[in-house]
This record gives structure tokens, sequence and C-alpha cells, in this order.
């Protein structure tokens, strides 16, 4: 437990999404690589979107890449998601955040209000309610299917492995066995998101894992391949409106 701007709660790390549940707080507006599930459990959360609209929320589901702000009451408590885009819940959700609205607010909540069930809708948070359970949340939501072409599968799983230096499209697509445009038009279309930000949320991942593992603010930049902590600074504000000593003060985290 931690307590960081208003931030103070639990920070759950699983393969292909991580958690956050505890007191929310207030962010700058930011734009961020993964999917978010918003849930209040309670209290006010109000969420501002790209067209300036501000209104309380109980739940959202907010897509890649657009921008928005959270303003947190004084008691205000949440249970948030970050999906990655490959992973099959977070293509899931993804399918639900398109077209010509994906950007404003009442579409996030319509989109949560389709997803989540009954319980993870109320305000009131007892125990065994599933905003307290965001595993239990992302099972639901994953299908063995959802896969995605393969040459896409093979560069995302082997992306991890890279993360330490230099990652260029060019290589990756090399090791999985098609051009560069192809690969960088795949990342697009069934991710949502070009590679340069997928790039970026899987090294943020990554220093929030070393960090959580106990490395230094620098150590876990150059562990994620940033140039050096100013660049991952620059990078955690973008993705979560926060900076870093902000996120990763919910640290340690739980981890498998």
């Amino acid at each position: 437990m931690a307590t960081a701007g208003g931030w103070h709660g639990t920070t759950l790390l699983q393969p292909g999404w991580l958690a956050f549940t505890g007191a929310a707080g207030t962010t700058d507006s930011h734009a961020h690589a993964a999917v978010q599930v918003l849930i209040v459990t309670d209290g006010v959360v109000e969420l501002t979107d790209p067209h300036q609209v501000r209104r309380p929320v109980q739940a959202a589901i907010i897509p890649t890449r657009v921008r928005h702000a959270l303003h947190a009451g004084p008691s205000a408590r949440a249970t948030m998601l970050y999906l990655d885009p490959s992973s099959s819940a977070g293509r899931r959700l993804t399918a639900h955040l398109t077209g010509p609205h994906h950007d404003r607010v009442e579409q996030w909540e319509a989109a949560a209000r389709a997803l989540l069930p009954p319980a993870g809708l109320r305000a009131t948070d007892p125990t065994g309610d599933p905003a307290r359970d965001p595993a239990t949340l992302v099972r639901g939501w994953s299908t063995p299917s959802r896969g995605g072409h393969p040459a896409l599968q093979h560069a995302v799983q082997a992306l991890p492995q890279l993360l330490h230096g230099p990652v260029r499209l060019t290589g990756l697509a090399g090791t999985a066995g098609i051009s560069a445009s192809r690969l960088g038009h795949l990342f697009t279309t069934e991710l949502a998101l070009p590679f340069p930000a997928y790039l970026r949320w899987a090294r943020l991942r990554r220093a929030i894992e070393l960090a959580a593992d106990g490395a230094s603010l620098t150590q876990a930049a150059h562990g994620a391949g940033f140039v050096d902590s100013s660049h991952l600074t620059r990078v955690t504000r973008e993705m979560f409106g926060l900076a870093p000593s902000q996120l990763l003060a919910a640290l340690p985290c739980n981890r498998p």
C-alpha cells in the first residue's frame, strides 16, 4: 500500500494486463496505449473527454490513444484495469470502442454497461463484487479464438525479450517473416495502435515490472530500453497523466 498524490492502493501485474484498486486521485490529460476499464466503487470520479465534456461516471471503458483526464473526489475509490490491446480481452473491448463517437465519454459509459456484469456497475463494492476481482473480469472477456494474425502474435510475443535495447520494426518483421510495412499495418488495424506507441507501452510496462522488483527509477528506465529516466518520465506522463513517482508509489505490486 502506498500514497501518491491522492492515489493509495494496490497494483496487480499480470501477463497482458495490470490493475489498480484503491483510493483514486486526479490525473493530467493523457492518452494511453492500453484499453482502460474504470469502475468507481465509492465517491465521485469525473472523466473529461477530448471534447472537454466532463461528467461523473460509475463505470467506463476508454479506448487507446484517446486523451482524457480523471478528477476524483476526496473519498473516491476505484478499480482500474489496463489491458494490453494485443490480448484477447483487449481486442474484445476495442471492438466495442470503434465508430465516429469512440472519443466521447457517453460512449465509454455505454461500452461499460454492455461489457460489465451488473454487480460491477454498482457504486458500492461488497465482498464478491467483480469490481474487487479484475482477474474474473479479464477471464470473462477472453476467448481463445481472438489471437489475430500469426505474424503479429509472433512479434508481440518476441518483443519483451528485446526491450533492453533498440527495437526496429524492420528487425521485428524479419523474425515474423513478413515485411515491415505489413507488420506496421497489422499493429494499426488489429490493435488500433501504431507500432511506436505499442513499443512505448511495452517499455513502460517493463519499467513498472523492474520497479516492482526493486529497481530504481534510473535502473528501470535503462532496463526497459528508455534513453534515461527523463524519457521514462515523459512516457509515463503521456500514458498515465502522472509522474513516475506517483505511478510507482503504488508499488510494491502483487505479482504472480
